[in-house]
């Protein structure tokens, strides 16, 4: 089994697949099954045990075995977490995770001014968004921080734009105005709202709404008008029933987006091995020649 984490600012996102083809290293899995998945809160003071303990007690209560994990990758945007889920990986589960980072073998050119600046969520959106639907496409995450990233017609990483998450707006709104309550973020029965929480709400909702609607139109001008729109994250399922322009929601595509990069970057090790086991043994046969001639 494969333990992909994708760490967010707010949220951290567990899944677990099941190699359909049992991977020796030699060769990747040609299939996968999501076996189980979780969503627990971004806590960078929690230690390396406590974390451990979490992760343990998730498989647990899923029936799954921790003996069955065998290869572990992590997507974060929390950079002081790095080392702790690290040490979690090697520790509990006597693995070295793969992290997204440069010299990580994607798949996909990336066309940004400084490639390293790309937070990893959104290249693994973008690889996992391409695969599935093809391009062009514009994968919008609704996380901390809402994403918008598009992929060219041939698989190329070109950019994107960042928003604040509608999250954040409402916190602003609660933190800086005195009077104003934390509301939940929902759709309002009515845009004209009749007393301060439904008024808020409505805001909220047709105010992000609309920054959503006004910068994918931009995008898709950009693009040609073509691209298909694919919705993801923890919001994702509310604004995009309610858009214009997404036409899908896939709550699992970071996910997915992780084993498929998981995938090829095995392939690569694979081959190497084969070439240098081929070596060996060419070697050994020469030298074992080279004896009988003497």
């Amino acid at each position: 089994m494969l333990l992909v984490i994708d760490v967010g600012n707010t949220n951290t996102v567990l899944g677990i697949f099941r190699f359909l083809v049992a991977p020796d290293f030699a060769e990747a899995a040609s299939g996968h099954q999501l076996l189980a998945h979780w969503r627990v809160s971004t806590n960078k003071m929690q230690t390396v045990d406590e974390y451990g303990v979490l992760f343990r007690t998730l498989l647990a209560n899923a029936g799954l075995d921790i003996a069955g994990i065998k290869g572990i990758i992590i997507s974060s945007v929390v950079p002081p977490l790095d080392r702790t889920l690290r040490e979690v990986c090697e520790r509990y589960f006597n693995l070295r995770p793969l992290f997204i980072e440069p010299g990580v073998k994607t798949g996909m050119a990336v066309h940004y001014n400084t490639p390293a600046d790309v937070g990893a969520d959104r290249i693994v959106n973008a690889v996992a968004a391409f695969q599935k639907y093809g391009g062009p496409c514009i994968v919008v995450d609704f996380g901390t921080a809402t994403t918008f990233d598009a992929i060219s017609a041939e698989g190329a990483y070109l950019g994107g734009a960042i928003a604040p998450g509608v999250g954040i707006s409402s916190d602003a709104l609660f933190e800086h105005a005195a009077r104003l309550p934390r509301v939940e973020i929902r759709e309002p029965e009515r845009v004209i709202g009749t007393d301060t929480i439904a008024s808020m709400q409505s805001g909220l909702f047709y105010g992000y709404l609309g920054l959503v609607e006004g910068i994918l139109q931009r995008m898709l001008a950009e693009l040609g008008g073509t691209a298909k729109v694919i919705a993801t994250g923890g919001l994702g399922g509310l604004f995009g029933s309610h858009s214009s322009y997404i036409s899908a929601v896939d709550d699992l595509l970071t996910l997915e987006g992780l084993h498929i990069i998981w995938e090829r970057n095995q392939r690569p090790e694979a081959g190497s091995q084969k070439s240098a086991d081929r070596s060996q043994k060419s070697e050994a046969r020469s030298q074992k020649s080279e004896a009988r001639s003497k």
